[in-house]
């Protein structure tokens, strides 16, 4: 049974209301005055609220904007009873978050009509906010599952370290970094055009591809070699049309050499120390477009040698496509200037980060991979 909270300093007013609404089965509840008013609103959570407009202390805009400012409450239809009828009142009342409005002198179909019609709005928000609820559940799941995939953090013979920060409606990040043999070691990153399960399923299918080299006859040492059998594996004519960048490096620990392939994705960076005050920065990065957009592309290695105490950082666009509170994106530039500065710490950067965004949550997963060669 719906529950109506009927706020009214005159009694003749709310017996008349909660007679005609009685009648039609509503259970109803009654306030003489605003702060009343919220304060049953509290205890019981009504599905329907009608207050009126002119009231002593508190009136109908002030309880309105109360009721619609509590979380609590965010399903509540207000409606605004008033003898003022102009379209300025009107539009002061909707500004104040009114549902709707009944003119005195009350009509009672009318004002059946408007609860029927109000209700309605109400169970509707409220499958609305169970099925978000239920959503929100299912992602952060989904969310939960990549992370029982990603592998531990490593410490010898380098150090390998990461964040992970999942997206409010999960995105399509994954990684991954497993010794192909005891001295070649696999590094990549990799991020599915969109959001939500369609983007994060193609991600896991490609690192269980990777994870257990089922791309048979592939020389997996060959990062170009790799891109390239991905791109013929998941092309998007068959694939729920889902593209996605990867960065795809080998590391050789005996000869400190790294090779690398990327395609579409964000370069890596590579600092080096000069000197106690001067850090290098390399941006590690081969042209090639996104795995699964055309068929029979050609992607190129790139080679550098890595430096003792150098540290590789590999990572989603998630980490600089963020809105600063002017309306501008942070950017590749900036990140890359983080990085060098942030002595080495990934929590110095993800603390940075969190300070730029705007909202509770990412617009985009955040992935960051540290690499410390010894």
């Amino acid at each position: 049974m719906f529950q109506i909270l009927v706020i009214d300093d005159d009694p003749a007013v709310q017996i008349l209301l909660k007679r005609m609404l009685e009648k039609h089965g509503y259970e109803v509840v009654g306030a003489s005055n605003g702060e009343e008013g919220i304060k049953q609103a509290l205890i019981y959570h009504p599905a329907l609220i009608i207050c009126d407009w002119i009231m002593p202390g508190m009136n109908g805009l002030e309880v309105c904007q109360c009721i619609k400012a509590n979380p609590e409450l965010s399903t509540t239809f207000f409606i605004l009873l008033t003898s003022l009828d102009s379209v300025a009142d009107r539009v002061k009342g909707l500004d104040a978050g009114a549902d709707d409005f009944i003119t005195k002198p009350i009509e009672h179909n009318e004002l059946q009509a408007r609860v029927r019609a109000g209700l309605r709005l109400h169970q509707l928000s409220r499958d609305l906010q169970i099925q978000k609820r239920i959503l929100e559940a299912e992602l952060e799941e989904a969310a939960e599952y990549v992370r029982s995939l990603l592998p531990p953090p490593m410490t010898e013979p380098l150090r390998i370290d990461f964040r992970f920060i999942p997206s409010r409606q999960l995105g399509g990040d994954c990684f991954d970094y497993y010794w192909l043999d005891s001295n070649y070691l696999a590094i990549y990153l990799l991020d599915t055009a969109g959001h939500g399960l369609r983007a994060t399923l193609p991600s896991i299918s490609v690192l269980n591809l990777l994870r257990s080299r089922a791309l048979k006859n592939l020389n997996y040492y060959q990062p170009s070699e790799v891109l390239k059998a991905l791109n013929d594996t998941f092309q998007i004519n068959y694939q729920n049309d889902k593209y996605f960048t990867i960065w795809y490096g080998v590391y050789n620990r005996i000869k400190h050499q790294l090779v690398y392939s990327t395609a579409g994705h964000p370069p890596a960076i590579l600092t080096t120390a000069k000197s106690t005050d001067v850090t290098q920065a390399k941006l590690l990065r081969t042209p090639g477009i996104p795995i699964g957009m055309f068929p029979q592309v050609k992607y190129v290695d790139g080679f550098c040698d890595i430096e003792k105490d150098s540290i590789l950082y590999i990572f989603s666009d998630g980490a600089y496509e963020i809105a600063k509170s002017d309306g501008m994106l942070w950017g590749l530039e900036n990140f890359v200037k983080m990085v060098v500065s942030s002595n080495y710490h990934l929590d110095q950067i993800i603390n940075q980060l969190t300070g730029l965004k705007q909202q509770e949550a990412f617009d985009d997963d955040l992935s960051i991979l540290q690499l410390k060669f010894n």
